[in-house]
């Protein structure tokens, strides 16, 4: 069984911030997730996207965002066990011992969950089924890969309108289609996307696909009128994802639905385990990357105290260091 002083539970944007402040207030931190790589939901559906609310940053792209957080905690060396799952709580001698899936064993001396929604997956688009992996993604990774492409994005929420703003640039055409009138996406976003030589049809649906293994064309209805073929290679369904706690579910963590609720301190109602970023609930919770990046911060501290009881709460500001 491995020891370490803070095991942080999720690897996005919080996450990576709690295991930098975990190493700046001296404690050793394995940073876990599910995901094969740090950045959680911003480096699986939104890496390019110009995200404008951190502090500090008029704009920053998401990559560019998570790279920067993984350099920040590089310096105090966080052990990170990626594309694992904490799976199961249990307590040792009044430490948290946390079963990860393959059987390995972590006992700490304090628990911090930033999961953000939990493990989430995208919601499918059924007329797709037979083409996934050959012209239907979920998420863009690698925009520069659909240079030349003509792609049909699925959906009227942010990402739908974010991938659009992204892709048109690089393909040689871009057409969204949404099954209804209005938006779900930011109206600022929506007004930039239709200033573009974007072609977005409403009330409408994709209803069936052509090609022989791969996508060659979709065809889309609109309500009340006749079917239309597009000559299309990639479709972009983005039609959202569900959530789901996963393990932590069972673990007798305080819930409401899915999200976890904390007090001031960040702290759950199991002892040592603590949360912050959009996984939490309290009274006034504003789900912001900025928000969790101080939560992480209060989380941090205060299970420092809990480690050890001689610590102080606050201590001090990183800059008054050498």
């Amino acid at each position: 069984m491995r020891e370490v002083d803070v095991a942080v539970i999720g690897a996005g944007p919080a996450g990576l911030f709690a295991a930098y402040y975990a190493g700046f207030r001296g404690l050793s931190v394995a940073v876990i997730d599910a995901l094969p790589e740090p950045g959680g939901q911003v480096t699986a559906m939104y890496p390019e996207k110009l995200i404008l609310d951190v502090a500090g940053f008029p704009s920053i792209k998401g990559r560019d965002l998570v790279a920067n957080l993984v350099a920040q905690a590089a310096p105090f060396d966080p052990n990170y066990l990626l594309g694992t799952r904490a799976e199961k709580l249990s307590y040792a001698d009044g430490r948290p011992v946390l079963g990860l899936a393959g059987g390995e064993q972590l006992s700490c001396g304090a628990v911090i969950v930033t999961g953000g929604l939990g493990s989430f997956t995208p919601r499918p688009l059924p007329v797709a089924e037979h083409f996934v992996g050959a012209g239907i993604v979920y998420f863009v990774p690698q925009p520069a890969e659909l240079a030349g492409r003509d792609v049909l994005i699925v959906g009227g929420g942010d990402s739908a309108f974010d991938w659009a703003l992204t892709l048109h640039p690089l393909a040689r055409s871009v057409t969204l289609v949404h099954r209804r009138e209005k938006f779900r996406a930011h109206a600022a976003t929506v007004a930039r996307v239709l200033a573009l030589p974007i072609r977005v049809v409403v009330n409408a649906e994709l209803t069936r696909l052509h090609g022989d293994g791969a996508v060659t064309g979709a065809e889309i209805t609109v309500r009340g009128g006749a079917a239309e073929t597009l000559p299309v290679d990639t479709v972009v369904a983005a039609l959202g994802f569900t959530a789901d706690l996963g393990p932590l579910a069972e673990w007798g963590l305080r819930l409401d639905r899915r999200h976890i609720v904390v007090d001031s301190a960040m702290a759950t109602n199991l002892p040592r385990i603590f949360a912050a970023g959009d996984i939490t609930e309290y009274p006034g919770k504003v789900r912001l990357i900025a928000t969790g990046f101080g939560e992480a911060a209060t989380a941090v501290n205060n299970a420092a105290v809990v480690i050890d009881p001689s610590a102080h709460l606050f201590p001090g500001h990183s800059s008054d260091g050498s």
